[in-house]
């Protein structure tokens, strides 16, 4: 892991990086193992190049991460609570099916294709899926019926229990992310996927559907949002009226989202996916000048800012 060799300083509790070019890339070394240690904590990925979901394990080499799948047409993995197993999106022709595969390699199984009989409007054009913290269920975004909404559902892991938690939804849900104990996932919500402009508390057993604006120049929510190991705060990537998408964090309090606080300052790429990688770690990628895209890891305590795994696009972090 190479350590950012731009100036970094303190901005109140900011954190600000520069000279994204000073940060050494890595050798792309293109699948294959691990070095021979088994995945138990880290990333799962895609590569724009072969759309293949990846496992680098923290104690791992990254430049030589584990390739699970070998079909490409995959989406959006994120790595379950226990660390063994990975769902993803399978897109192939118009169609899109949840598959999950284990991080110690394997055949991807089917969890849920689109159109199923038990999604009664028509399940469409699944997106970002994620696991509870039991690892008994996931939920993720669909289209439903020919609307031109999105909205978010849940299904068992064994494939039973399909339940739309937004029903007769009239705004679109962007990515969910689990509150530690389950009860809930938050999620960008708005008029559009491109226009996540609130952040909703949903509840899973069917209760009010509640809703925070953003703060801090935060025009919307780029991509996703991200509830910490001890659900006291959220990252999310926000999108500002410059058209720049940088990561924030704000406190979380019951259903409600307080103010956001910019983790990142003065970096010219572009910043987006958040992940929780520890208490005050975050991982997240960067993308700068049309570079390739890598993911960073900022720590929030000590400022300190490396590449983490290069070649890398929409990572999970976990177990956390």
């Amino acid at each position: 892991m190479m350590t950012m060799t731009g100036k970094r300083r303190f901005l109140g509790a900011v954190l600000a990086v520069g000279m994204l070019g000073g940060c050494e890339p890595l050798d792309d070394g293109g699948g294959g193992g691990i070095g021979g240690v088994l995945f138990t904590r880290g990333f799962a990925f895609v590569r724009e190049d072969d759309r293949n979901v990846y496992v680098v394990d923290d104690g791992g080499d990254a430049n030589s991460p584990q390739r699970l799948t070998n079909v490409g047409g995959a989406y959006w993995p994120s790595v379950s609570r226990d660390g063994r197993s990975v769902v993803f999106v399978q897109r192939s022709g118009g169609t899109t099916s949840l598959l999950t595969v284990p991080t110690s390699g394997g055949t991807p199984s089917t969890l849920f294709r689109a159109n199923d009989s038990t999604c009664a409007r028509g399940c469409s054009n699944f997106r970002t899926p994620t696991f509870s913290p039991d690892g008994r269920s996931v939920v993720f975004v669909f289209s439903p019926g020919n609307s031109s909404q999105t909205a978010l559902a849940r299904i068992n892991t064994d494939g039973s229990g399909f339940q739309e938690l937004t029903p007769n939804n009239v705004i679109a849900y962007g990515a969910p992310s689990f509150l530690p104990n389950g009860s809930a996932v938050l999620a960008g919500a708005g008029s559009g996927l491109n226009q996540l402009d609130q952040l909703a508390h949903v509840p899973l057993n069917g209760g009010t559907i509640t809703y925070s604006s953003l703060s801090a120049g935060v025009q919307f929510v780029e991509n996703r949002v991200a509830v910490s190991p001890n659900g006291s705060q959220v990252a999310l990537d926000g999108r500002l009226s410059s058209g720049g998408t940088r990561i924030f964090v704000g406190q979380l309090s019951g259903s409600n989202v307080g103010a956001l606080q910019r983790v990142t300052s003065g970096g010219t790429g572009e910043e987006s996916w958040p992940s929780w990688t520890g208490a005050s770690q975050l991982g997240f990628l960067i993308s700068a000048g049309g570079s390739d895209t890598g993911i960073y890891r900022a720590n929030l305590s000590t400022g300190s800012v490396s590449l983490a795994v290069p070649s890398a696009t929409e990572p999970s972090y976990g177990p956390i």
